[in-house]
Formats: C-alpha cells, sequence, structure tokens
C-alpha cells in the first residue's frame, strides 16, 4: 500500500453507497485522480466540508494498486474559494472550466501548469475578476497547455498568410474564407477577436483578466466554447447553465 501526498483542487464528487463519496481531484502531481473518501457523507464526518467543489488542498491518500480508485485519508483546505459557489456567474464558469479540465485530462497524466491555470482562474474567480473574462482566459490558455493551440497565423488549410477577408475559426485555427467553406464546421471570427485571442495568450495573467474586450469578450467565449466542444466530441454541459445565468444576470444581482 503506497502513501501519497499531493496539492489538489476538488472539480467533482458523487454519492457511494450509503455514507461514502467518490471525490475527483485535479492535482499537481499525479494529474487527475479518483479516491474513495469513506464516511464523508456522514453528519459528523471527519473531512467536514473540505471535499466541496472548487476547494484547494493538501491530499493525503493511500493507493492499494487493486483499484483505479485511491482511498482518501484526508484533505487539509489550502483555499476554500467559498465566493465561487456564492455567485451564481462564478459558480458557472467554475463549472465549465471545470468540465474542461476533467473532460479533456486523462487519469493519472500528470501536468503541472495545467493545475496552475486551474488555480490562478478559481482565484480569480474568488477575487473580483468578472467570471467571463476568468473563463476566456482559461479556454484561451487551456487549449496551449492542452497542446491544442489554434494556429492564428496564417490558413491552417492552404497557408494563406493572415490577414485575409472573413476568417473563420476552425479545429486546428484560422480558416480562409474558401477553406472554411469547404471544412463545413468553422465559425466565423472577426479580425478584431483574432488579435484579442492572441494578446491573451502572450500577456501575462493579470494584464489578460484587466484588458479592454468590449463586446470582444463574449465572441471569443462562444469561439472557445466551440473550441473546447470540437475536442469533447459534444457540447459542454456547463455552457447551458452559464447560457441561463446570463439570461437572468440584468437581475440576479449577481457579480458582474
Amino acid at each position: 500500500m503506497g502513501l501519497g501526498r499531493t496539492a489538489a483542487i476538488v472539480i467533482g464528487s458523487f454519492p457511494l453507497g450509503e455514507s461514502d463519496r467518490v471525490v475527483t481531484f485535479y492535482s499537481r502531481e499525479h494529474g487527475k485522480i479518483r479516491g474513495v473518501a469513506r464516511a464523508a457523507r456522514r453528519i459528523r464526518s471527519r473531512f467536514g466540508g473540505a471535499l466541496e467543489l472548487f476547494t484547494q488542498g493538501e491530499l493525503v491518500f493511500f493507493d492499494t494498486g487493486r483499484s483505479d480508485l485511491l482511498r482518501i485519508d484526508h484533505f487539509d483546505i489550502v483555499r476554500p474559494f467559498n465566493r465561487v459557489r456564492e455567485s451564481l456567474d462564478a459558480l458557472g464558469h467554475a463549472a465549465w472550466i471545470a468540465e474542461c479540465v476533467t473532460r479533456l485530462t486523462a487519469d493519472h497524466d500528470r501536468h503541472p501548469a495545467l493545475y496552475g491555470l486551474l488555480a490562478r482562474s478559481l482565484r480569480a474567480l474568488d477575487g473580483a475578476a468578472r467570471p467571463a473574462r476568468v473563463a476566456v482566459c482559461f479556454g484561451a490558455r487551456g487549449l496551449d497547455v492542452l497542446g491544442h493551440r489554434p494556429r492564428l497565423d496564417a490558413c491552417v488549410d492552404c497557408g494563406r498568410a493572415w490577414p485575409f477577408p472573413r476568417p473563420a475559426l476552425g479545429a486546428g485555427g484560422l480558416a480562409c474564407e474558401p477553406c472554411a467553406r469547404a471544412a463545413g464546421d468553422a465559425l466565423p471570427i472577426s479580425p478584431g477577436a483574432v488579435t484579442a485571442l492572441d494578446r491573451l495568450r502572450a500577456l501575462a495573467w493579470e494584464e489578460a483578466l484587466g484588458i479592454p474586450l468590449g463586446r470582444l469578450e463574449a465572441e471569443l467565449g462562444g469561439l472557445l466554447e466551440a473550441q473546447m466542444s470540437r475536442l469533447i466530441g459534444q457540447p459542454t454541459r456547463a455552457s447551458r447553465f452559464v447560457r441561463e445565468v446570463g439570461r437572468l444576470q440584468p437581475t440576479s444581482g449577481g457579480r458582474s
């Protein structure tokens, strides 16, 4: 039986039996891992509120080698990110980020850069940053970290150098109008959005959160959702919740 310790963030969970819980973590040392927290659903559980969604902490676990599920010994909270769960807008965008991480990574595939990006995104959502902007910054950088950086300097099919009229964004990057028409699944992208996406990838994190984007932010959000959905193979589940919250936002009193 192996004892392990790692920094980790809770990205999902579900009940098991009468009192246990299976918890999914994204960890710095081991990537995505799952474990059983015995008696975690009991009123006097020793875990308390430590296993709440998006909580960051220090995980101690046992790996028996006989199952894909680890045995969670304890999880010491480092940052609870309570404000993320208190705002529907922040919660929805955090759920989208966590879903991208969950569905686009394999179990036990160590990726410290992605762990760092996830932690920075949750810190921003827990602070004063606009949730939609945090999701856009995560999406722009997450594609790079996951090895799916879209090409923005030329058409990915014919090699025509950017800029060109009526660009579109496909799975691999920019496409000129004839190539986009032939591919059939590329989405129109404005020249301003091309420039903004390139800047967001190059700027320091805090600068990317603060630069003015105006209406380009919503355009980029939709395009990055489309890119993630292509990689997953279907639309993200969290995106629907985000849209519903967006419709309520003018009267919801949530953070803007």
